[in-house]
């Protein structure tokens, strides 16, 4: 019995000493002694069980928070030190007491305040120095702090605007696109307007279509130009951001592929994406710019894509005048191609050489049919215009005429049958006519 009564004293002092320590650690929190709530710490603390309540960690923090800011340390890396130790106690105490209860104490209820000013200020001078990752790493901190505050109605604001955007701000500069895009997001989705955050609003907008959220590329670009009406930038559409972005043919295609996915129907990207290709597979200098290796894939996707914007708007001439350019574009490389044998035969040709120059011959005669078609549909369709042309329609017209000009002449050249030869003949007068009427 005498055992026990012992044991229950020594369990009951132990409980008296570990109260009489936080009291006197929260003795001199209450009159902001930090140095001395620090040798009061530090004396307690060796106890292994001063961390056996939340107090110990809340306490720890209020000191090590207080000493943050302090003249001496605020700044200065022995306050940043201060400031993480301050935090990695202000963790433990949550983890430890979820409802932070405690905070309701005034003493210590100055912790996080004092972390989230040591956060925001340092943050704020590593960010006018341009130490973006470093001035990152505090402004999310600071954030934390901020959104703990006003959500316990310390902080009396919905929105703490100043540490979201110098923390957006760091985040994007130090390359944590993801971070600046919620730091972003939570100053757009408030629709925080005025000088200085049209950024906010590129920024998102930029970042939603390289995400491949078209809802919300489509949300921010609104908000973007309900705010700042007078900017071009907001008036650029998936397909400028498609091209825009990217450097790389490839990744050109692939992005005007993505805005095809979710948009078939979508007659710009058609159209861009075969014009896209159409300068690729027609370079103005193929020294400086050869023709890639996989011509035949590509010239499948522009031929799809032109055909494609062409059903969208059956009276855009543009795609029929695209198709023809390139497929009349192929034609005249047959008929170098032609022209460079040619050089090659004797005064008396073999019969290996009639036979590739017959074949040559129809290969031309093939290659010029498939501009044929959709240059008559651009003759077609110009015709069709009740207004008067512009000087570029009426360039690209004549284009298309004095084309199937030369189809007839080379048709009716290489005709055999008599009557395929007058046929020819009369067509080539016909475009001919029309060429000279167009001047």
């Amino acid at each position: 019995m005498k055992q026990i009564t012992i044991l229950l004293m020594t369990f009951l002092l132990t409980g008296v000493i570990e109260a009489q320590n936080y009291k006197n650690v929260k003795n001199m929190l209450a009159i902001n002694q930090f140095g001395k709530a620090k040798e009061e710490y530090d004396k307690a603390s060796t106890n292994e069980k001063f961390f056996s309540k939340p107090e110990g960690y809340i306490a720890k923090a209020s000191i090590f928070a207080g000493l943050s800011m302090a003249e001496e340390n605020k700044g200065k890396p022995e306050g940043d030190q201060l400031a993480k130790e301050g935090d990695q106690a202000f963790q433990k105490y949550k983890e430890m007491d979820a409802s932070m209860e405690l905070l309701s104490d005034q003493v210590y209820g100055n912790a996080p305040i004092n972390l989230y000013s040591n956060f925001y200020t340092s943050g704020y001078y590593d960010y006018t120095s341009k130490k973006w990752e470093a001035g990152f790493n505090k402004l999310k901190k600071a954030v934390e702090y901020s959104d703990l505050l006003i959500g316990r109605n310390i902080l009396n604001t919905k929105l703490d605007t100043n540490v979201l955007i110098l923390a957006a701000i760091t985040s994007q500069q130090s390359g944590h696109n993801d971070d600046a895009y919620i730091y972003y997001g939570r100053l757009a989705d408030e629709k925080i307007g005025g000088e200085g955050f049209e950024d906010v609003y590129r920024f998102m907008v930029n970042q939603s279509f390289q995400k491949k959220d078209m809802a919300a590329f489509d949300k921010y670009k609104a908000m973007g130009k309900e705010l700042y009406p007078n900017s071009e930038y907001f008036d650029f559409d998936k397909v400028d951001f498609a091209i825009g972005l990217t450097d790389n043919l490839g990744d050109k295609i692939k992005e005007l592929e993505s805005v095809l996915a979710t948009n078939p129907n979508n007659y710009r990207a058609n159209e861009v994406l075969g014009r896209l290709i159409y300068d690729t597979l027609n370079p103005r200098d193929e020294e400086k710019d050869p023709v890639p290796s996989n011509f035949d894939e590509l010239e499948k996707k522009m031929i799809t894509a032109f055909n494609k914007a062409s059903q969208i708007d059956p009276k855009n001439e543009m795609p029929y005048l695209m198709l023809g350019y390139h497929y009349y574009n192929q034609a005249v490389k047959v008929a170098d191609e032609r022209s460079e044998f040619a050089k090659t035969i004797g005064a008396k040709p073999t019969a290996d050489d009639v036979k590739k120059r017959g074949e040559l011959d129809q290969k031309y005669a093939d290659a010029m049919e498939t501009a044929r078609a959709p240059y008559e549909k651009v003759v077609e369709l110009y015709q069709a215009h009740t207004e008067e042309l512009k000087p570029l329609e009426k360039q690209q017209y004549k284009r298309a005429v004095s084309d199937l000009a030369t189809i007839a002449s080379v048709k009716k050249r290489l005709a055999k049958a008599a009557a395929d030869k007058k046929k020819y003949e009369d067509e080539e007068k016909k475009w001919n006519d029309l060429w000279e009427s167009l001047h």
